[in-house]
């Protein structure tokens, strides 16, 4: 063999060493897949570090966004908010504190019924907004409570019932929560939990995401945990709720 070919492969045989060392050393670029599932995540992520503080949607929302959907007829057909009434029975005249009140969207029916509502929420937007809706129609017995994610500033005794509707899933250390909710009802009161069944829910309707949800048995766990030892479960009433009565 000529020193001429002898040249020409080893010359070959370098190239293909160094491509071949190259293609071993260039990073492995995510696919599609794995792009689409690092974004999902990402916006899963997001859902969960607002939705504590907005019920679930970001500032960019407007509240008279939030107040068509939290006020509307599809909501009355998910909730049935008047089965919610008949399931607290007579309140004329007892004290409901009503966690993440949102618009009022509960706490003006049992104002209606004579109940003494405390309409309590962590939004300055949504406390404004009651502020005025409670003006509007000159209702008495809503009284506005700006609270802390990490209390209900209940006093000891002070209320005949704690509801708390939709807002469950996203309380922080429900169990440290919940034993200060226990320790804010008067004697024989009631904590009324009204959340999300793991299930589907129709086109047009707005729910958590599945893995924020709570389950019957993990919130009926969570609250003998907090000092709750009498439970009555409603797991027919509604399509896409579950109501749990503790004392």
């Amino acid at each position: 063999m000529t020193k001429q070919k002898l040249l020409i492969q080893s010359l070959r045989l370098l190239f293909v060493v160094a491509l071949f060392t190259s293609c071993n050393n260039t990073k492995k670029q995510p696919d599609l897949d794995e792009n689409n599932e690092t974004h999902n995540q990402h916006k899963d992520a997001n859902h969960e570090k607002s939705s504590h503080a907005t019920h679930g949607y970001t500032d960019k929302v407007t509240i008279e966004e939030l107040t068509k959907r939290f006020e509307s007829p599809e909501r009355d057909s998910i909730e049935q908010p008047q089965k919610i009434v008949q399931f607290l029975g007579d309140i004329k005249g007892k004290i409901i504190l009503d966690i993440g009140a949102g618009t009022g969207y509960y706490s003006v029916r049992f104002a209606n019924e004579g109940a003494n509502v405390i309409a309590a929420d962590v939004s300055d937007q949504f406390q404004d907004y009651l502020k005025q809706r409670i003006e509007k129609n000159s209702i008495k017995n809503i009284e506005l409570r700006k609270i802390p994610y990490d209390t209900p500033l209940l006093k000891d005794g002070e209320a005949d019932i704690v509801f708390i509707a939709n807002t469950y899933h996203h309380i922080e250390n429900r169990v440290e929560y919940f034993t200060k909710v226990k320790n804010g009802l008067k004697t024989n009161g009631e904590l009324i939990v009204l959340d999300y069944f793991n299930v589907d829910f129709p086109k047009g309707i707005t729910a958590p995401p599945m893995k924020m949800r709570v389950s019957v048995d993990q919130a009926v766990f969570e609250l003998k945990k907090a000092g709750f030892t009498t439970f009555e479960v409603e797991v027919n009433d509604l399509p896409y709720h579950y109501i749990i009565k503790a004392k």
